[in-house]
């Protein structure tokens, strides 16, 4: 299919993370750090808000880059942490944003009683925390290893997770999440196709059981983002078969997040033909093309 025919350019990158959330780039930034790695097509989709948007949205115009209003919105089922992204939503709905406001409301507080708990142990305060965040970014476990590198504690991101910040070291507290039943309803009901973001990673955050992604798609399920370098090879295969079976949308991204994690721009991508039927099938609010 040609990219003419719907009016937008590839390759295509749908989930990018700036720091309105845990990314350390502001959204023109990180608009910017794409289009130098070949992406013509992307999605902003910081956690649980849409407040950087119009920025993305203007510097991915000028560009000439097509660009799609998206989110990465928290989800758990049982002892899983699952992302449920979701694009072309309406921002201002009443339910959806009652539910992110509550989500980012508990990751404050959750965010402060970590600190607490590292504080008994290691020089670590709430102000370290806070000097690593920008804007109204919702302060979260990202910026609390920012904060230990910063504190020279740990020497990056990646040592924090695997240590201090890890469940295992006893600091970890848990958050408010709803499940991702009603998180695919919530963003279907506002006019966006929800896509569940790398589900197949290796250990604790393994796949969901297959009778309950059944349940997801009747409630409305979009598809899988399944090109990602944190899904597993088994995993993926599964999900395929299952996107086959259902006709669903899958998708390949990058989950770039400035240099907060290793990830770069393109280095997964979304076929025009999934972004196409993503553009046909969102509702809410309206994608910016060159």
């Amino acid at each position: 299919m040609s990219s003419a025919s719907h009016g937008f350019s590839g390759p295509a990158d749908l989930h990018l993370h700036s720091n309105h959330s845990d990314g350390t780039e502001s959204p023109a930034e990180v608009v910017a750090q794409a289009h130098a790695h070949g992406v013509r097509t992307l999605a902003l989709t910081d956690h649980d808000r849409s407040t950087g948007w119009q920025e993305a949205g203007d510097a991915a115009v000028a560009l000439g880059m097509t660009f799609l209003p998206g989110m990465e919105l928290s989800a758990k089922h049982g002892w899983r942490s699952v992302h449920v992204l979701g694009y072309l939503f309406d921002p201002d709905d009443e339910a959806l944003r009652a539910e992110t406001d509550r989500i980012r409301g508990d990751r404050i507080g959750r965010a402060e009683r970590i600190v607490r708990n590292i504080g008994r142990d290691y020089d670590l305060n709430w102000d370290d925390v806070l000097a690593q965040t920008t804007l109204d970014a919702t302060v979260g476990r990202p910026h609390i290893a920012d904060a230990l590198v910063a504190r020279g504690i740990v020497r990056d991101r990646t040592e924090a997770f695997d240590g201090i910040l890890h469940p295992r070291e006893g600091y970890y507290e848990p958050h408010y999440a709803p499940d991702p039943l009603t998180a695919v309803r919530l963003i279907t009901d506002a006019g966006g196709v929800a896509i569940i973001a790398h589900p197949v990673t290796s250990g604790r955050d393994s796949m969901m059981p297959e009778p309950y992604i059944e349940r997801l798609i009747e409630a409305g399920l979009g598809g899988f983002e399944i090109d990602h370098r944190e899904n597993t090879e088994a995993g993926k295969r599964e999900l395929r078969r299952i996107a086959a079976t259902h006709d669903l949308i899958v998708t390949g991204s990058s989950d770039y997040h400035g240099t907060g994690k290793p990830n770069r721009p393109g280095e997964h991508t979304t076929s025009e033909e999934m972004v196409a039927r993503l553009l046909a099938r969102g509702t809410g609010t309206a994608p910016r093309f060159p």
